[in-house]
């Protein structure tokens, strides 16, 4: 069974003061669930995990499982480049009742493919939920190969993989050479509907955290084999897609919300404010999508 299908928002963290913001944390999630978001992502790239203290990311991990309370899937983003480190979040995860862990691959120390399948293996190995594979080259320096996929896959609860290579020639290929042994994800806005195309069960989402109606709504209306509606929502979220991309994600995101009232704080250094002319360009995608 899949972990989820449909639109997983990669939720923001925010932040007052320096401190994590669990007040406005809740009301996001309550915001997200309201607008049919399918599942959600804490503590991933887009909430500034990186920045986290140790007891900040179990905090967190532990409150969204106590606020989100079975209502849809809850995924923790548990990655590290120490193995150990990424067990220990793991774990802890699972006690805080996550349904699945997101875990990329060594960052900066990279390792080699097959470290790569080590410690992906030690990791599954030391939980019983389901992990998600993140492959996202452009911040690892390293992608995992469809071999090394293919040989994750094998592993029992090694059940997906958020695919954000962007290369549609290596998603169809982890499709075609792992049929239904993972699930596969779009880890990239604009690529939804093509990764569905060849089997996807949907998104892992930025833009989910402003857009989480039009989100679930795309791969609602291709799995309901309503492709023209899915085509056009893919080409209308689009403007919005590349325009969190502006600067590095979150800047764009964590900007769009504040201009729009979902006040998800301060960025933690060393992001730092958006510049003025890529403000202007998101407010100007922001006015022509509606939003604002």
């Amino acid at each position: 069974m899949s972990i989820f299908t449909g639109s997983c928002v990669a939720l923001v963290t925010p932040f007052k003061d320096g401190k994590v913001d669990f007040e406005r944390f809740h009301k996001l999630i309550d915001w997200q669930i309201e607008n049919k978001t399918d599942a959600i992502l804490i503590a991933g790239t887009t909430g500034e995990t990186s920045t986290l203290t140790d007891d900040e990311h179990l905090e967190l991990l532990r409150d969204a499982g106590k606020y989100i309370n079975g209502r849809v899937p809850f995924v923790a983003g548990t990655g590290s480049n120490d193995t150990a480190y990424s067990i220990m979040l793991s774990q802890e995860a699972e006690k805080a009742g996550a349904d699945a862990c997101l875990i990329i691959n060594p960052y900066y120390n990279k390792s080699t493919q097959r470290g790569i399948i080590a410690h992906i293996t030690a990791i599954a190995n030391a939980i019983t939920i389901p992990v998600i594979i993140y492959n996202v080259p452009s911040r690892t320096g390293m992608n995992i190969s469809v071999a090394t996929i293919k040989e994750l896959s094998k592993i029992p609860n090694v059940a997906a993989v958020k695919e954000a290579s962007g290369d549609i020639s290596q998603v169809t290929e982890i499709a075609r050479v792992c049929g239904n042994d993972i699930d596969i994800y779009s880890g990239n806005d604009d690529h939804v509907l093509p990764i569905m195309a060849v089997g996807g069960k949907g998104v892992i989402s930025v833009s989910a955290n402003i857009i989480p109606e039009d989100m679930h709504e795309l791969v609602a209306s291709f799995m309901a084999g309503n492709i023209e509606r899915a085509r056009e929502l893919q080409f209308k979220t689009n403007l919005v897609n590349l325009a969190m991309f502006y600067e590095t994600n979150p800047i764009p995101v964590k900007t769009a919300m504040g201009l729009m009232g979902l006040d998800s704080g301060e960025m933690r250094l060393p992001l730092i404010e958006m510049e003025e002319a890529n403000k202007d360009k998101l407010i100007a995608d922001l006015k022509t999508y509606g939003l604002l």
